[in-house]
């Protein structure tokens, strides 16, 4: 099973964001270097996405928000949302981070 999953929900139309780009990356020396990268499926979900172990230190997951609101006809104020995140636990722990995204706004919370 993969260490992050991830998946969005597109709060203006009230379903599931299917067909967003996203891209998981580790900082390392303050740069991004990618892990791994996926598409959401009709669900909104990446549910197998980069490695089952992570290294220590900081992620970031980039969802290209252009690309889906111009496939689902909407307007987009941040043609990216950008999450950094730190994850620790003990070896084999899971890291749920869902985005909740609307036009002009987004968020995030870690999910279980």
């Amino acid at each position: 099973m993969s260490a992050i999953t991830t998946h969005v929900l597109d709060t203006a139309l009230g379903k599931p964001g299917a067909g967003v780009p996203v891209r998981l990356e580790f900082v390392k020396d303050r740069e991004p270097v990618l892990v791994a990268q996926a598409v959401t499926n009709a669900d909104g979900r990446v549910g197998e996405f980069g490695p089952e172990e992570l290294e220590t230190g900081q992620y970031r997951l980039v969802f290209d928000v252009a690309t889906y609101a111009a496939a689902t006809g909407q307007d987009c104020f941040f043609p990216e949302a950008v999450i950094t995140f730190e994850p620790k636990g003990p070896a084999g722990s899971h890291f749920h981070i869902p985005l909740l995204l609307s036009p002009f706004a987004y968020s995030t919370y870690r999910g279980s």
